[in-house]
């Protein structure tokens, strides 16, 4: 038996248990969408649940997922499939760097730890979902990139900035080959946000820069103007940074 379609628009968000992604999945939670949000931990999923208006909770599904693993990530796109029947919008919001980051300290494991999360877990989420989308002949993806997707910083690392670029690569070719299936995708470039990633950085910045950061809520507000323009219209990238950026 086929699962029923679900009346509601659907968002999937991963990385929703904390910072943009979080944000979010609050904002689509906010707006009357279904969505479900994937991370590895449960209990923070669980806590992003409870932070969604209460009329809104019983729209929202926490699904753990190691991004990392492909077979994890097939088998939670079915999951999803299976309860909605549709997917709208893909929200690739998960991210990870590490603290040892330059060049001189990055190690192998490291380096497959960040390029497990920030381009190969998204690439695998695009290929789980890019099927129902193209039976649809609709579908947004939106993928969290940085400015170190367009510029290389060493506050960011190697392995951040390779991900990233790669992932500026793989937005650039969703909307090459799939403008004829009615799919879409928008790569977002944040500069500093305050989240808790900036707490892997080998000096983390004091609170007075923190102060000067955009928080989650302005990237996620990128995230819904992206996704609710007319079909006719995409916006493929969006580059966004604080407005009084702290120098210290």
């Amino acid at each position: 038996m086929s699962a029923k379609k679900s009346p509601l628009p659907v968002a999937v968000v991963t990385g929703a248990g904390s910072g943009v992604g979080r944000a979010t999945a609050l904002k689509f939670a906010a707006e009357g969408w279904r969505v479900a949000l994937l991370g590895r931990r449960p209990e923070v999923l669980a806590a992003t649940i409870k932070l969604a208006p209460a009329a809104a909770r019983p729209r929202l599904v926490a699904l753990p997922c190691d991004l990392g693993d492909a077979h994890a990530v097939a088998q939670t796109a079915a999951a999803i499939l299976a309860r909605f029947a549709r997917i709208d919008v893909l929200v690739n919001a998960a991210g990870h760097n590490i603290p040892r980051r330059s060049l001189a300290e990055l190690s192998s494991a490291d380096y497959a730890a960040v390029m497990d999360a920030n381009i190969n877990g998204v690439l695998a989420m695009v290929q789980a979902f890019l099927p129902v989308m193209r039976a649809a002949g609709a579908g947004m993806i939106v993928n969290i990139g940085s400015e170190a997707g367009k510029q290389a910083s060493a506050k960011s690392g190697a392995a951040y900035v390779i991900s990233k670029f790669g992932l500026t690569g793989l937005t650039q070719t969703i909307n090459a080959e799939e403008r004829p299936n009615g799919i879409r995708a928008c790569c977002v470039f944040p500069g500093d946000i305050d989240t808790a990633i900036l707490n892997k950085r080998a000096l983390p910045p004091p609170p007075e820069a923190r102060a000067r950061m955009m928080q989650p809520e302005d990237i996620a507000a990128c995230v819904w103007f992206a996704a609710m323009l007319p079909a006719r219209a995409t916006v493929e990238e969006i580059l966004i940074r604080p407005s009084r950026p702290w120098v210290g």
